[in-house]
């Protein structure tokens, strides 16, 4: 497979993640982040991450509206919901260490 190849099949399976994300507003980022060591806000930061590398300037909250679909705090106000003190224990003791 050729390298152009690739990246638009990562670019196709990256865009049907983010849509299925985004349908999925059930599926919490603190579950996420216990049962997969990721969750929205790690693929935005990821994604900004990448347009640094490429010299491109983006924001959080622009990273963020890519992977939510809207702003951020609106996405937090209308989906997201207290994590439990269960899912909160198991948070700090898998988080993952970010550099």
């Amino acid at each position: 497979m050729d390298d152009a190849t690739r990246t638009e099949l990562e670019a196709a399976a990256f865009r049907r993640l983010v849509s299925h994300l985004r349908e999925r507003t059930d599926v919490q980022n603190i579950d996420m982040m216990n049962l997969a060591g990721f969750c929205r806000n790690c693929l935005s930061r990821w994604y900004q991450e990448a347009a640094a590398e490429k010299g491109l300037e983006m924001t959080k909250a622009e990273s963020r509206e890519i992977v939510y679909g809207e702003p951020y705090e609106d996405w937090r106000d209308k989906y997201q919901t207290e994590a439990s003190a269960d899912q909160k224990a198991d948070f700090e003791k898998n988080r993952p260490q970010h550099d």
